[in-house]
């Protein structure tokens, strides 16, 4: 080694390791050294240093990956060219497990994630449900103080987990940063994504342990209703928490133009994996001749649009819809169902739920909802 070294940071050991693992992506030389201390037993530290040609290059990648400035209201403003990904959290086992989806996607398509949680202010005036915890209540004798504080806590602890994580290997060193929002989560996760403009939603879910009651407030299926950003609904029980363990995905179509905008977007994030696609129609009456003929058409022009994916079609005749699709989703190891919906006005909504919104409540398979 030649060159002088420098103290780039002092930073805890996580998040120094962190920081050195960033730096060598970029290569530059990290030297981690302990912090001498005389009048504790306790370390206030470690000293991140680098050779002193390679300060400006580290300080670039710093600035421009805002490595734990976690809290920063601009950082969601910075547009340095990347992809972002928004997810919602309640500070539940589900929510880290999308969380842990996140980053490892966001490191194959080189994206930056953003960690939002929105709180409930018992002043706040609504009269509508919420079924899905990813607000506060207020206990009889808190304070508006005592829950904003608790929510920062908890935001912190869940930093310090994914900061743990990283530090490990567990998760991959991605830039992320978090936002706290006040009022009714599902509206406050609609509008953050006009600001943000996320590539994708990922949220978790408790999947089909939800009961029918909650089929209104939801607000991962509101969340769908809402917004045109792609979402994609990790179910509790997911079996994977990485994409590139995803085998097998159910693409639904009903022989719209439509689908092929969603096929292409699904491709954006998932054309990197080692992935089969069943373009899958299912049908409330008995299949004809034209039906055969569309998939075979739609299944050619997805064959020649990406020829280094492996695709297959099924037609299934069905009077119940989910049944069939949940016998077909356990026969051939669906890891994610794909599909195209449309944005629907509130009664809509409550009158006649749509296709995501029941699979959301019937399905322990992670969904992926696009707009066509």
């Amino acid at each position: 080694m030649e060159g002088k070294l420098v103290t780039l940071a002092i930073h805890t050991p996580e998040k120094a390791r962190i920081l050195k693992s960033v730096l060598e992506s970029e290569g530059i030389f990290v030297s981690i050294e302990q912090i001498d201390n005389d009048h504790s037993n306790s370390s206030p530290g470690v000293r991140v240093r680098i050779k002193e040609t390679d300060l400006p290059k580290a300080l670039n990648v710093v600035e421009n990956r805002h490595l734990f400035s976690y809290d920063e209201p601009e950082t969601y403003r910075t547009d340095d060219g990347r992809r972002r990904i928004l997810v919602p959290v309640d500070f539940s086992d589900y929510s880290l497990k999308a969380c842990r989806i996140a980053f490892n996607l966001a490191k194959e398509i080189n994206a930056k994630v953003k960690i939002l949680h929105v709180y409930f202010n018992p002043y706040y005036p609504t009269a509508l449900p919420m079924a899905e915890v990813f607000a506060y209540q207020a206990k009889e004798d808190g304070s508006f103080q005592n829950i904003i504080d608790k929510v920062r806590a908890d935001i912190k602890k869940l930093c310090n987990v994914i900061d743990e994580k990283i530090a490990s290997g567990d998760f991959p060193p991605i830039n992320y940063s978090y936002v706290l929002k006040e009022g009714l989560p599902e509206e406050e996760i609609v509008s953050f994504t006009k600001e943000y403009k996320p590539a994708l939603i990922i949220m978790g879910t408790r999947g089909k342990d939800q009961k029918d009651a909650d089929l209104i407030g939801s607000v991962t299926a509101e969340v769908i209703e809402m917004t045109r950003i792609p979402l994609l609904a990790i179910p509790e029980n997911t079996h994977f928490s990485d994409i590139h363990e995803v085998k097998n995905v159910t693409f639904l179509t009903n022989f719209s133009q439509r689908d092929l905008v969603s096929f292409d977007l699904m491709m954006k994030f998932l054309k990197n994996y080692k992935i089969k696609v069943f373009i899958t129609h299912i049908a409330n009456k008995k299949r004809d001749k034209w039906d055969e003929i569309k998939m075979e058409g739609i299944r050619a022009y997805f064959k020649k649009q990406y020829p280094d994916i492996e695709t297959d079609y099924v037609l299934i005749d069905s009077d119940d819809m989910l049944k069939s699709l949940d016998s077909f989703v356990t026969k051939s190891e669906i890891d994610i169902i794909a599909l195209t919906t449309a944005k629907r006005n509130i009664f809509a909504r409550m009158f006649s739920p749509s296709v995501s919104r029941k699979m959301l409540f019937h399905s322990d398979t992670p969904l992926l909802v696009l707009r066509g």
